[in-house]
């Protein structure tokens, strides 16, 4: 038969996993919860920002930039092109 020591040792390891599992379970529920807010087809409005199949934006191409491109070329340089 068991001791006292080790009956109370393995009630106290089942109770720790018991609050260990509760507490990861409502994280769970509380990272569910607070997701389900960010949901874009929740909210009835487009996805990804597209009205009328409008193509995306971009934005590099808003700011007059592109990747690629020297400075001479999308007219950041100061004097002319050498060949």
């Amino acid at each position: 038969m068991q001791d006292p020591n080790s009956s109370e040792r393995i009630q106290r390891v089942r109770i720790g996993l018991t609050g260990l599992a509760f507490v990861f379970l409502l994280v769970l529920l509380g990272t569910a919860v607070s997701r389900s807010g960010d949901d874009p087809a929740s909210r009835g409005g487009p996805a990804n920002g597209l009205v009328n199949g409008a193509e995306p934006e971009e934005p590099l191409a808003q700011i007059g930039v592109a990747p690629g491109q020297s400075s001479s070329q999308n007219g950041a340089g100061d004097s002319a092109p050498t060949p």
